[in-house]
């Protein structure tokens, strides 16, 4: 290697030092006659001073030509001093200048102040991952990466790799599948998770193992989602819930420790999820605010307005939240229109409200309800002048989608959303199945590996509808970062599961035998989770978009704008896979 330092080294102490420094030219300025120009490369920029008279070659320099440069450290002016940059005391006068490539003019900018356009990004990803920031994101991935191996070694985990060719099996999502040449006719299925496998390694006497495992899945995409990611999986043998919860802890206060510095106060705050959706409207809290629903169907009952009586009738229930002293902020007009739209998405007929004025509540249906109606409303509410109350009225399903969004809006609002305060809790006990009503069954709410609680062990298949597992969620500022649960290590148990979701005998051999038969001879309890890690990573520099973190994602579409993946292949190898494409109808 040439070069002797790096763009992001040289300071003060390195005065009247001979150098090398290779990188990119990010700008080039003519000064007079004099060659300014800001080397770059991914440890920061060096600023170096030719004169085209001793450096013929500095006159042909552009935008990303690659350099080799040789000159000696010297002092800025004082009045040219950069504090923003490590090296902004000093500059490199040159004598040598050596173009390793001429670079064409890039298509875009590599500069954060000029960010393009997400597809263009896409496009051209080799550029944009030159950006500073860009650079600076895998540098925390790694960083988050190295803390994980590191703690997990120290915790006698053993890393292990699972298969990325697996047995086609239901796990929730699509599977990605893969021709197998050699067995015409018959496929391998890309892992939505190391689920079975990992559960087969504590069966194997593995005890305690973690990987970094690459998830595929073919589903729709979104900010958060794409159809290939990275979890950190872990499973350990002989656990409960709460050593998984205290090896997760640690795990998660070492990342954040070891890659921006900050100090997670541990242990976690636990909710039961029944508790989350009755406060919340979701099993993914933000505690960072308050706003919790409030059950008044208790004191709206018997009132005049028949929208409540009618929920009342059929068994459900009316919430409300208290956005507090936002009358100012939320008018009849915008409540009625904007708002009542935005609500409209998730399931909202309209949005009924009060605002409370003088010691009293105004709206238009204040007068369908009762002077005791209103005293009611207004104690359970805590309400006081300045504040609106939103209510709605409807299947609990619905309800809890309108309101947990209602409330995450309110607190854009009024700004309590803080960015900087990291409030994570444990959603625990979730239900084991959930009803689909388009095939009139039962589905897994998870999947079909959590352990039911003990005392709904015996009742898997007498009562689905309220068999309550061991599954345990971990939340990040309203994010879900990772799921688990203590397994299911009894076969029996295991059938009883898959009866339930509709799965006989020969289907649960053909699809999972294998599983079942090594849980024959002696299976461990066993629990653990797998976390996003692309999330994690995301939400250490303040991203929701897991795009942000991941050398080449994909875009919305599933597609690479880069390499054009997916695209089509040739007739021999389709002939080769024995596959026969059928011509779409038009």
């Amino acid at each position: 290697m040439r070069r002797t330092h790096t763009n992001g080294d040289l300071n003060k102490k390195d005065l009247n030092k001979d150098v090398i420094l290779n990188g990119w030219v990010q700008t080039r300025r003519d000064h007079g006659g004099i060659i300014f120009v800001d080397l770059r490369d991914k440890y920061g920029l060096t600023q170096i001073v030719m004169d085209p008279k001793d450096v013929p070659e500095a006159d042909k320099l552009r935008r990303e030509f690659v350099i080799d440069v040789e000159g000696k450290v010297r002092a800025r002016p004082d009045e040219m001093v950069n504090a923003k940059l490590k090296t902004g005391e000093i500059e490199v006068l040159i004598s040598k200048l050596k173009i390793l490539h001429a670079a064409e003019t890039p298509p875009i900018e590599i500069d954060d102040k000029k960010v393009a356009s997400d597809d263009i990004r896409l496009k051209y990803r080799f550029l944009d991952l030159r950006r500073p920031q860009m650079q600076h994101h895998l540098n925390i991935r790694h960083k988050a990466m190295f803390a994980t191996y590191k703690y997990m070694d120290s915790h006698k985990f053993t890393f292990i790799e699972t298969p990325i060719f697996v047995k086609p099996t239901p796990e929730g999502a699509r599977d990605y599948v893969v021709p197998s040449r050699v067995n015409p006719g018959k496929f391998y299925a890309l892992p939505q998770s190391p689920q079975i496998y990992k559960q087969i390694l504590m069966a194997s006497g593995c005890d305690r193992y973690f990987q970094f495992a690459r998830c595929l899945r073919d589903e729709d995409l979104r900010a958060d989602r794409q159809p290939e990611h990275t979890q950190i999986d872990i499973e350990m043998s002989f656990v409960q819930p709460k050593d998984v919860h205290n090896i997760v802890e640690g795990l998660i206060k070492a990342i954040f420790k070891e890659t921006i510095g900050v100090d997670i106060e541990t242990p976690f705050e636990r909710i039961d999820y029944y508790e989350s959706m009755e406060k919340y409207g979701i099993d993914k809290p933000d505690l960072r605010y308050g706003l919790e629903l409030v059950n008044v169907t208790e004191a709206v009952d018997k009132s005049d307005f028949n929208v409540f009586n009618s929920v009342i009738q059929k068994g459900w229930k009316v919430k409300c939240i208290n956005a507090k002293g936002t009358s100012e902020i939320y008018s009849r007009k915008y409540i009625e229109g904007e708002l009542t739209e935005q609500m409209k998405q998730y399931g909202a007929k309209g949005l009924a409200w009060m605002r409370m004025e003088n010691g009293k509540l105004d709206s238009s249906i204040v007068k369908f309800f009762s002077v005791e109606h209103q005293k009611k409303i207004i104690e359970m509410m805590d309400a006081k002048d300045g504040d609106v109350l939103f209510f709605s009225a409807d299947k609990p399903k619905i309800v809890a989608e309108v309101l947990s969004h209602l409330r995450i809006e309110i607190a854009k609002k009024l700004n309590l959303i803080n960015k900087d305060v990291y409030k994570f809790c444990w959603v625990t006990h979730f239900p084991l199945f959930e009803w689909n009503e388009e095939k009139n069954g039962w589905d897994p709410a998870h999947h079909m590996f959590c352990q039911p609680l003990p005392e709904w062990v015996d009742k898997v298949e007498k009562d689905p509808e309220h068999v309550r597992c061991t599954q345990y969620d971990l939340v990040l500022n309203g994010v879900e970062l990772g799921s688990g649960s203590i397994r299911i290590n009894d076969p029996n148990v295991q059938k009883a599961v898959m009866r339930v979701v509709g799965m006989n005998e020969e289907e649960a051999n053909y699809k999972f035998g294998f599983m079942l038969e090594a849980f024959r001879y002696g299976t461990p309890p066993h629990g653990g989770i797998g976390l996003g890690f692309d999330r994690i990573v995301a939400l250490l520099l303040g991203f929701n978009d897991i795009r942000e973190v991941i050398a080449f994602p994909k875009n919305k579409q599933a597609q690479c704008p880069m390499d054009g993946s997916p695209s089509v292949i040739d007739e021999k190898s389709l002939k080769e896979l024995h596959i026969k494409l059928q011509k779409k109808e038009v």
